[in-house]
């Protein structure tokens, strides 16, 4: 009986390793998650807003906190459950935009930057440097609000030696559409060999400091009317803070009809806000590569 158990354990164990000898054959296809539209860009803002570390799922959960907490001190201070909702609503999107806002100012302090970036490259170029070189110089000698990007990609060139995945990198540290912009051209000009370079780094950085410019005097047109548009937005909400404070006022919203008056004046709020964003927006530059 013992025999034969032991017979059968070796013989388990033997067809086992044959199995993983032949598995190790055969290369297991690797299915990458397609993330959505919304997590991508969510993505490249907290990159931008210079939190590499928090994830989307981070950040979506620091929202439902603070919804939460908001909800839990409203309730505490007003003993209105609506009142306490619609201010927890307004809590829940307060950390995406201050994360979209810091996104969009780094945007902005960025795209004054490039052009300088491009031209410092370019006399790299000029001087004999190779592409890899002068690249990595730009982590000391380039401007100081996109060293830490360029830092990425000497670090990256250093340890590796590759140009194509120091690339990836700067892209990625970057999260950028002109930083995408720059690694196409560079890829398109390492891999066909192109003589053209320095026109084009020219040309380039030409073009971004004419949009930079246009840009800039558009928003300095529209500062007035947007800001404008934002207090008419906050206004009431104020009000209805100040007059929660008073148990009257509490429990006058606290009906049926408060409950809908609020209701309505929560979707009116935000449909206007949303519609002085896209009547005031401008035309974003979407990103190339990811």
């Amino acid at each position: 009986m013992t025999t034969t158990l032991m017979a059968t354990l070796w013989g388990i164990v033997l067809a086992a390793g044959l199995l993983c000898i032949w598995s190790s054959f055969w290369e297991a296809p690797v299915k990458r998650r397609e993330r959505s539209r919304f997590v991508a860009e969510l993505a490249d803002d907290l990159v931008a807003a210079d939190l590499p570390r928090v994830s989307p799922t981070h950040l979506l959960l620091m929202c439902a906190g603070a919804g939460l907490i908001v909800w839990l001190v409203g309730y505490a201070l007003t003993a209105s459950v609506p009142i306490s909702l619609c201010f927890a609503g307004f809590a829940c999107v307060l950390p995406y935009a201050i994360v979209r806002r810091r996104a969009r100012s780094r945007e902005v302090e960025r795209r004054v930057l490039w052009p300088d970036a491009i031209d410092h490259l370019h006399s790299g170029v000029r001087a004999g440097m190779s592409l890899p070189e002068a690249l990595a110089a730009l982590a000391h000698r380039g401007p100081d609000g996109l060293r830490p990007v360029f830092q990425v990609f000497e670090d990256e060139y250093r340890a590796t030696g590759s140009l194509t995945l120091a690339l990836d990198a700067f892209k990625q540290a970057s999260a950028d559409p002109v930083a995408d912009r720059i690694v196409a051209a560079l890829a398109v000009t390492r891999d066909v060999g192109g003589t053209e370079l320095g026109t084009l780094l020219r040309t380039l950085a030409q073009f971004l400091r004419e949009d930079a410019r246009t840009r800039s005097e558009l928003t300095a047109r529209q500062s007035w009317t947007v800001t404008g548009a934002r207090l008419a937005v906050a206004a009431p909400w104020v009000v209805l803070a100040l007059l929660a404070t008073r148990g009257e006022a509490a429990a006058a919203y606290s009906t049926a009809q408060g409950t809908m008056l609020l209701g309505a004046g929560m979707i009116i709020s935000l449909g206007a806000y949303q519609a002085m964003k896209r009547i005031g927006r401008l035309p974003a530059e979407p990103r190339v590569l990811r």
